[in-house]
């Protein structure tokens, strides 16, 4: 579809904006290429929104769960038979290179096939009672109608994540996507009513945070939110939702690390560091922000991460050759050069990197050169702070016990990896890393569809996505107790046990 100001999903409906506001969406690497101008909304279009999850929620949740799970197997074809092509759009909107954006549709594929198996899967307990002649048993309900708030780093998967678990249970969604990737989410929910999801069911507005955003979670006839975003962002999104008596699940920032001990295979620790820190841009909850390195092998380390480092290619991810794409707009590029200077300000050394590239063929984007700096102490701002770009900072290490104390010292919590060719030094990192997920000689980055994700301390508030817990966000458990006696007695619980 073009796209021309057209792009909220109301009731079945295209529409635009109730106001007429439009914002663009512009291509990372070349900001010159507009890829469209698309509905701002605001309270007005959340509430139609809403309106329409509510009404079509009904009949949603009364469709046999395998009937709703058909819907999702579906979507999981049509993301394989189209998953170049959305790739490719990916890199144009996003930025990332095309390496990444086809994981980042591969992850929606895998999402929407594990959830759909779920569909004909147990969907409760059944227990036994200590009453004689009554039946026991417990099992999920939907709650109603979910608003999902998604980032734009992984602007296929983080969406899949959220919204495949609640269709399943039964919910109806609001889907309120990042600004920087409202055309990929037009395309996502496109798909989706491909699919067959009923209208009313999905519904899609776009437009910023403060605007639509916040109107979805204020709004009366939401049951649940999830968001994926800032840890500012989400402490207020929580406390606002704890006022509303609305479930809230938040997964927020990360200053993740990579211990890298003495007995390390260094090749293997090399291409994990290469990887975590730099995959997109650095633009991850997951990226590798801190090298922890024990200090015997640091020179050598050192030297040959900033080899490496100078070495990668940057540009457009359409080329397959470049390595590393452009951050995701100027706003986020000069924000990273800003930590940059605080790095430099706080007694930090810029092995590589250190500037933004924005010169020659790469003029037109919104590319930085990656970074690495050293000297670093673990109380700098640059190693406590989610700097969320292509920097990390290396910090020496005398000892495991010391590279864990260091990893775990910040206010965040979502991944830790340690390599070492010492079994006992793994596990003793997989004990007392304080982390939501544990690597052992593998990258920070790499969560798999199949394990709960999410993190600990100030990465979030305890929910988890993907995995068998997927569904724990937006369900209810409701427990039934069946009295299949044809006595007229009376048989009560626990008093009557003794």
């Amino acid at each position: 579809m073009d796209y021309d100001g057209i792009t909220n999903y109301i009731g079945g409906c295209w529409q635009p904006a109730r106001a007429g506001k439009t914002f663009t969406s512009l291509n990372p690497s070349r900001q010159s290429d507009v890829i469209g101008r698309f509905s701002y909304s605001e309270r007005e279009d959340i509430t139609l929104a809403v309106a329409a999850a509510a009404d079509a929620y009904p009949e949603w949740r009364r469709m046999p769960m395998p009937r709703r799970a058909d819907v999702l197997t579906r979507m999981g074809h049509i993301l394989e038979e189209r998953k170049e092509e959305l790739a490719r759009f990916m890199v144009r909107e996003m930025g990332k290179v095309l390496l990444e954006a086809r994981g980042d549709v591969q992850e929606a594929i895998d999402m929407a096939f594990y959830m759909a198996a779920f569909g004909r899967m147990p969907n409760g307990r059944v227990v036994p009672s200590e009453r004689p002649n009554v039946f026991c048993q417990a099992w999920r309900v939907p709650i109603g109608v979910v608003g999902v708030i998604t980032p734009w780093n992984f602007p296929i998967a983080i969406p899949s994540w959220k919204i495949f678990p609640a269709l399943l249970a039964g919910n109806t969604i609001v889907f309120k996507p990042a600004e920087d990737t409202p055309a990929l989410a037009t395309v996502f929910t496109e798909m989706l009513e491909e699919a067959g999801v009923p209208p009313g069911v999905i519904n899609l507005v776009t437009g910023d945070g403060p605007s639509a955003g916040s109107a979805l979670v204020e709004a009366e006839g939401v049951s649940a939110i999830s968001f994926t975003g800032s840890t500012e962002v989400g402490r207020q999104i929580a406390a606002r939702c704890g006022a509303l008596m609305k479930r809230v699940s938040c997964e927020l920032g990360g200053k993740n690390a990579i211990v890298v001990l003495d007995d390390a295979n260094l090749d293997l620790a090399l291409k994990g560091v290469l990887w975590s820190a730099f995959g997109t841009a650095g633009q991850r909850c997951t990226a590798a922000s801190r090298i922890i390195v024990q200090e015997s092998v640091m020179a050598e380390y050192r030297d040959r991460l900033v080899a490496h480092t100078t070495a990668l290619r940057i540009g457009d991810g359409l080329d397959e050759r470049n390595e590393i794409g452009p951050v995701v707009n100027r706003k986020q590029l000069d924000r990273i050069h800003e930590y940059v200077q605080i790095g430099k300000e706080e007694g930090a050394e810029v092995l590589a990197g250190g500037t933004p590239l924005i010169n020659g063929s790469l003029r037109e984007g919104c590319y930085y050169a990656p970074t690495i700096f050293g000297n670093v102490s673990p109380t700098m701002r640059i190693a406590q702070e989610e700097i969320f770009g292509p920097v990390t900072a290396l910090i020496s290490a005398e000892n495991i016990q010391d590279a864990i104390e260091i990893a775990n010292g910040t206010a965040f919590g979502l991944s830790l990896s340690i390599y070492t060719s010492n079994i006992y030094k793994a596990f003793q990192a997989m004990q007392e890393l304080e982390s939501g997920l544990v690597y052992v000689n593998l990258p920070t980055s790499g969560a798999e569809i199949q394990l709960p994700f999410g993190g600990i301390k100030q990465t979030g508030n305890g929910h988890r996505e993907a995995g068998w817990m997927a569904m724990d966000y937006c369900t209810e458990w409701k427990s039934v107790y069946v009295n299949y006696s044809d006595s007229n007695e009376l048989v009560r619980a626990q008093i009557d046990t003794q």
